[in-house]
């Protein structure tokens, strides 16, 4: 099916919007808008309506999806000033109000084709998701008894309500997937029906005061399963088995996501990137924690962000990189800094409900000596999600570095207990050896920090952390070894470097920072770091 207004042709089939006989580039998810508005032309559809046909019904802001019709208008040609096509309706929502004809669907102009006859360069075809979905099915219920069916359900409902605190992801709604209950298809049948390129499906056995639940992951376009564990617990306490299955389920499945889109990317040309693409791309190169690689994220970032200015992830994720670039010695502070409070406030302007949005925003607290502000930030970020690793990490260290270390040592664990397999459990462990090393267990920070060197052999932070517990331990070997390793990740390294990098204007616990400040430098210093 074609839709044809003012100078436009909006191809469904193709996923392609012309002006003329020239696409224009959209997301996705404006693509998806733009089609739903003509689709439903003959009355005004609400903001509600727009978030369950749109995302689903997934929870997002309203700037989220303002910035959406505002990417919508631009590639009319319109603006909310104007309002040739989109016509907003005051307190009501908004209309296509253009004229629109159809045809059925057919092969395009083809401007792109040389007069001499020559091959023409690739058409990039539009991608079908810009993020991807995941559909939950219900568990099956294993257990003799038919009443256990409701555990079973838990279990599936608490998955879907924590992968959708995951701003990476689309999660299909309940009342969705789980109307495949009784249905006889197969697992693709059921995700093509949903349009999900992921499924979780499992199954939950009783037996008793134990339970044994199986889960897997699997991706449709392969057919392959990427993933599958099983579980086995004791009922003393219904909801907070729900809970903890649940919370492992999502953190294993997380990673395994990401590698999974990852090695679909690595296939596609460079030049059909899309944002998602892009930014999944800037992670790749971000959790390999060089300085090489810091700026190679920091340019697939820019890009991403060229293609959508609204994008909080990739805005986020762009603050944390300039941020944690000038802690590791690969920027200067002058430009870094500066950079990542521009995309950092840029992120939360776009969307002041994405986690990565606030974490950019406390790293570049965190480097600016603002400890108390960081604090907050780190919070809200863990607020919004719970188990959104990065901030715990960081968080973790932070409580430890103005005093608060069993606090400190509480959210640590957690988070190595959330990412032992994640890309990020590298430098999850050096965030979590610091707050050990604050905490004054400095055996077991020499463990973590050399658990992150094996994994991350050029993390300037992890050998800082291990020289530092290394000669509080009193292995003035191994500290003098580590220096010179840091040395040939990081050559601008000294003390007066180390001291200007953890400096604080408003640290919420004075004594407790100065104590803690003063005994990291000290360790550097009886290391022979000068």
């Amino acid at each position: 099916m074609q839709f044809i207004f003012a100078d436009h042709v909006l191809d469904l089939d193709r996923r392609e919007l012309r002006r003329g006989t020239q696409p224009i580039a959209t997301e996705p998810q404006v693509f998806d808008l733009l089609v739903y508005l003509v689709e439903h032309r003959d009355r005004v559809v609400s903001k509600d309506d727009l978030i369950a046909s749109v995302w689903g019904g997934r929870i997002v802001s309203y700037s989220t999806l303002t910035s959406r019709i505002n990417a919508v208008r631009k590639a009319l040609g319109d603006s909310g000033s104007e309002q040739k096509l989109i016509r907003t309706v005051a307190r009501k929502g908004l209309r296509f109000v253009g004229e629109v004809g159809t045809l059925p669907a057919a092969a395009p102009p083809r401007s792109d084709a040389p007069a001499d006859g020559t091959k023409a360069p690739p058409r990039v075809e539009a991608q079908q998701l810009a993020h991807p979905v995941i559909a939950v099915l219900p568990f099956a219920n294993m257990s003799a008894d038919p009443d256990q069916a409701y555990f079973a359900d838990g279990i599936s409902e608490d998955i879907v309500a924590a992968l959708s605190k995951l701003r990476w992801f689309s999660v299909i709604v309940r009342h969705s997937s789980f109307s495949h209950t009784h249905k006889p298809l197969s697992m693709k049948q059921i995700a093509e029906e949903l349009g999900a390129g992921y499924v979780i499906e499992g199954s939950v056995r009783k037996a008793g005061d134990r339970v044994r639940i199986t889960a897997q992951l699997n991706d449709v376009r392969t057919g392959n399963q990427i993933w599958a564990e099983r579980y086995d617990r004791e009922l003393s306490d219904v909801f907070a088995v729900q809970d903890e299955i649940a919370e492992a389920i999502v953190a294993a499945i997380e990673p395994q996501i990401f590698a999974a889109e990852h090695f679909r990317i690595r296939r596609k040309p460079p030049d059909s990137l899309d944002a998602w693409d892009l930014v999944l791309r800037a992670l790749w190169h971000i959790w390999r924690v060089t300085g090489e690689d810091n700026r190679a994220a920091q340019v697939l970032l820019e890009k991403a962000i060229a293609i959508d200015p609204h994008c909080a992830q990739a805005l986020g994720i762009l603050a944390a990189s300039h941020a944690c670039g000038t802690n590791m010695g690969w920027e200067e502070s002058a430009i870094g800094l500066p950079a990542a409070k521009r995309a950092a406030e840029a992120a939360l302007q776009a969307d002041a409900q994405e986690p990565w949005a606030h974490f950019g925003l406390a790293c570049v607290l965190v480097y600016s000596g603002r400890l108390a502000d960081a604090l907050a930030a780190f919070e809200q970020a863990l607020a919004i999600n719970p188990n959104f690793v990065p901030a715990l990490a960081y968080y973790a260290q932070m409580l430890c570095f103005v005093g608060r270390g069993e606090e400190g040592k509480i959210v640590g664990r957690r988070a190595l207990r959330l990412a032992p397999h994640d890309p990020f459990s590298p430098i999850c462990s050096v965030a979590v050896a610091g707050a050990e090393f604050f905490a004054g267990n400095y055996r077991e920070a020499i463990r973590l920090a050399r658990q992150a060197v094996r994994r991350r052999a050029d993390f300037s932070n992890a050998y800082r952390v291990l020289i530092a517990s290394a000669a509080m331990a009193g292995e003035i070997e191994l500290a003098k070894a580590s220096v010179e390793e840091l040395r040939r990740v990081q050559p601008n390294v000294s003390l007066a470097w180390v001291v200007d990098h953890v400096a604080a204007k408003d640290e919420p616990d004075t004594v407790a920072f100065h104590r803690t400040r003063e005994l990291y430098i000290e360790a550097l210093r009886r290391a022979g770091l000068e």
